[in-house]
């Protein structure tokens, strides 16, 4: 199978570890187990113990009861039984393309998102439109653009929600239009939700799999949790088809998710309000940093995010976005992810869930960056 080069994990994988200021993560600031043991009062000794006692078999194949329990918890009406355990949000996505598409299959994707959700529909040879999100919408869809594109045979529409790079979040009442859309040709709606819960303001975020029968929902501990280390994953859906296909092509691709992921990822969500709360304060706070830097700095702009941990933040240098990126790393550390990564020209990736003190050191490189270019 031919596949594109996935630019921003190349562009990650080359540069990141070598940054001083970090301000491409786009995990809420991540968590030891130090750290979540004292977040939710559970007993460290007891737990640990109790886990270093067990033989490392598969364990549970489809996952424990109280990890799907804690899952469940973050929708309305999913049920154990209609999730997926996956490895990451990045395997589910995978797996979601891979069960459901063939070859010619029609299927609706966007950009700038994360290039899975347009890359792997192509590679594996479906009928591919892309419909490019809009500055001047607010980086929403455009629904009379979505209704050209949908076709009678279309299989699936594919969305980020919240948008990661804008961090634009779609109101309930366009993402309810959306789902008539998909219902007007029977199609799957799959909403990659790996933000969802980090709004900017206390509501509710709807999921696809709680008001369509043939949503599709991925998300993953990674991102809202900030345990990205235990690449745990997950698809929801109420549709039985999917469902069954999910669980048939699990057989061949992942077996299980491992004992331990299990067991810190359940730690974490029997106490998600505690996690969500501090990183709801983190992403708040951070963005409000970002804000008034943008205020103070006329050489940037952008459309402020209403949900997430990202911002695509547009740039007035004449300086394509890779030589930007490259050369404000080179002078300063600091390191943003270039717009060319999602298709997108003389702009960045910025990441504001990070540590306050590196995002403020970050966005004063960047400043100084942007002094030498004038």
């Amino acid at each position: 199978m031919k596949i594109k080069p996935f630019a921003v994990e190349e562009w990650m994988n080359k540069y990141e570890n070598g940054a001083k200021y970090n301000i491409a993560e786009t995990c809420v600031d991540s968590i030891s187990l130090d750290e979540l043991f004292a977040f939710t009062k559970e007993d460290k000794e007891k737990v640990l113990n109790d886990f270093a006692s067990k033989r490392l078999t598969y364990g549970d194949i489809t996952g424990s009861s109280t990890l799907l329990e804690g899952i469940s918890k973050l929708y309305r009406t999913i049920g154990k039984d209609e999730i997926v355990l996956t490895h990451g949000a990045a395997g589910a996505n995978h797996h979601v393309f891979v069960s459901l598409v063939s070859p010619s299959d029609h299927v609706i994707s966007i950009m700038p998102t994360y290039q899975q959700l347009y890359s792997i529909p192509e590679s594996i040879g479906a009928d591919l439109d892309v419909m490019k999100l809009k500055e001047e919408n607010g980086y929403l869809p455009d629904l009379e653009e979505l209704e050209r594109l949908l076709r009678k045979d279309t299989k699936l529409i594919v969305l980020n929600n919240p948008n990661n790079p804008t961090g634009a979040l779609m109101p309930q009442s366009m993402l309810h239009e959306i789902v008539s859309m998909a219902k007007s040709v029977d199609a799957y709606l799959f909403v990659d939700e790996v933000y969802r819960h980090l709004t900017q303001e206390d509501i509710w975020s709807e999921s696809v799999a709680d008001i369509y029968s043939k949503g599709i929902s991925t998300s993953s501990m990674s991102k809202v949790f900030s345990l990205a280390g235990i690449r745990m994953g997950w698809i929801a859906t109420h549709d039985k088809t999917a469902l069954d296909a999910f669980f048939s092509h699990r057989d061949y691709d992942l077996i299980s998710c491992g004992m331990f992921d299990d067991m810190v990822a359940s730690i974490c969500l029997r106490h998600s309000d505690v996690i969500l709360n501090r990183n709801k304060n983190i992403v708040r706070e951070n963005l409000a940093i970002l804000d008034k830097w943008i205020e103070e700095n006329p050489h940037f702009r952008y459309i402020k995010p209403d949900a997430g941990t990202t911002a695509l933040i547009r740039y007035d240098f004449s300086i394509p976005s890779f030589e930007f990126a490259k050369t404000l790393y080179d002078k300063t550390g600091a390191f943003v992810t270039p717009g060319s990564c999602f298709g997108e020209e003389r702009c960045f990736r910025i990441g504001y869930g990070c540590d306050r003190e590196v995002l403020i050191k970050g966005l004063d490189a960047l400043s100084k960056f942007a002094d030498s270019l004038s």
